[in-house]
């Protein structure tokens, strides 16, 4: 499990809460890396773990109601109107975590503040402690998300 997200912008702080609690509560045959608003810092860690697979959690604008979940694919995240607030795109660093793990997929969670100072919404904790559930009870089976509309 890696997380992404920075703690100190409200509910983009979703991946550190569920990092934080995964090493609070471990789940066993799970691994967690927090990486931080800077998640390539982690990818060494990745190649020693050698994982078979990888989940990646981060709080990114879907256009849903506040704290939905969505596994959701690479093709969207690289579509030009996915959003997040971190440095390195975050299709970059997918692409180099399939140069170390055969299964990666991505899990978004639908923030409803993302801003300086602000704490993480009720939304965006229940949406953590529901993804620490399934990942207890052995299955990530999030809807996919559907994607944003594509103009022709």
């Amino acid at each position: 499990m890696i997380t992404i997200g920075n703690e100190l912008m409200g509910d983009d702080g979703a991946g550190p809460l569920l990092a934080s609690l995964l090493e609070q509560l471990r789940v066993p045959g799970w691994d967690v890396l927090d990486g931080g608003p800077m998640p390539e810092n982690v990818l060494h860690r990745v190649r020693a773990l050698q994982p078979d697979v990888a989940v990646v959690v981060d709080a990114c604008d879907m256009n849903l109601e506040a704290g939905s979940v969505r596994l959701v694919s690479e093709d969207d995240i690289d579509s030009g109107f996915f959003l997040t607030t971190h440095r390195l795109p975050l299709v970059f660093f997918l692409a180099a975590l399939r140069e170390v793990v055969s299964d990666v997929y991505f899990v978004g969670i639908q923030p409803r503040h993302v801003a300086f100072g602000v704490p993480i919404s009720r939304e965006v904790r229940r949406a953590v402690g529901l993804i620490y559930r399934r990942l207890r009870e052995g299955r990530l089976d999030f809807p996919r998300y559907e994607g944003f509309p594509r103009w022709e």
